[in-house]
């Protein structure tokens, strides 16, 4: 893979006059392309609005190469952090006026402080790490493989992918794939995974779809939670179609395999559901 998605949840960015701003914006972005975030104004565009006062209105830009993305601090005052929200607290500190710092999370938070006692944010889904053969296969870098499918198993995208291809794994017989807000609530209890949105959920999916797996959906599909009564019967389809496609490629290609379900937390009892 090459290119990143920055994805700003709705609510995330900021708020003017004590009232949230925007709609999420999801970007993507290929190997040299820019992408710049900020208060922004008539005068200074920027591609990510952050909408609070104590932001520059060019806070910093991110910029994309083959194999990693960096991140640069247009303030002259303030730290930015990127976090990693997969790991065990791990974060980078990128100073005042850093230009160009290298982000080796695959997937980061980045934080922006400001005068309300929270915090503005967005994420970073960025390049696949890429792993060589394993030792000792000889031959040069040029006639080495790589792995088609890079996933990180501790990762809470492959947490996302385990509880959709469950059903498949344990009834061994044609089922529907779980819908996000079933996600949401098979996931409930988990350490990590407990925590998820259905739209934190429909990103991980979205992410898995175009970034990991790389499948061939239709222009303008997307794994957007279900509103309740909603959407049409196409955008249903649609949706489920993605999901459908990530199910089978994790299946066939044995991504997903029966000793992963370890990583769900234990299923409630059907009788302690009926009650």
């Amino acid at each position: 893979m090459s290119g990143i998605v920055v994805h700003l949840p709705q609510g995330s960015g900021g708020a003017v006059d004590g009232e949230s701003g925007g709609d999420a914006v999801t970007l993507r972005l290929g190997p040299g392309e820019v992408v710049r975030f900020g208060r922004g104004s008539s005068t200074t565009p920027v591609e990510l609005r952050l909408a609070d006062e104590a932001i520059s209105r060019l806070a910093g830009e991110i910029r994309v190469t083959d194999d990693h993305w960096q991140l640069t601090n247009h303030s002259s005052t303030q730290s930015y952090l990127v976090e990693n929200p997969e790991g065990a607290g791990e974060y980078l500190r990128v100073s005042p006026r850093r230009a160009g710092a290298p982000i080796p999370f695959e997937f980061a938070r980045v934080v922006l402080p400001t005068r309300r006692g929270t915090t503005v944010s967005f994420q970073v889904y960025a390049p696949d790490h890429v792993y060589l053969d394993p030792p000792g296969t000889g031959g040069s870098w040029a006639g080495r493989t790589v792995t088609a499918y890079s996933l990180d198993e501790s990762a809470t995208y492959f947490l996302v992918l385990v509880a959709l291809c469950e059903p498949w794994l344990r009834d061994r017989s044609p089922v529907a794939v779980p819908t996000t807000p079933q996600v949401v609530e098979r996931l409930r209890g988990h350490a990590t995974g407990g925590r998820l949105t259905a739209r934190a959920v429909s990103s991980h999916i979205d992410y898995l779809a175009d970034e990991k797996l790389r499948i061939g959906v239709p222009a303008g599909v997307s794994a957007a939670p279900e509103a309740a009564g909603g959407a049409g019967t196409g955008a249903t389809d649609r949706r489920n179609g993605k999901r459908d496609a990530v199910v089978g490629i994790a299946l066939r290609f044995g991504i997903v395999r029966e000793e992963h379900l370890s990583l769900l937390p234990p299923r409630a009892e059907s009788g302690a559901r009926g009650r």
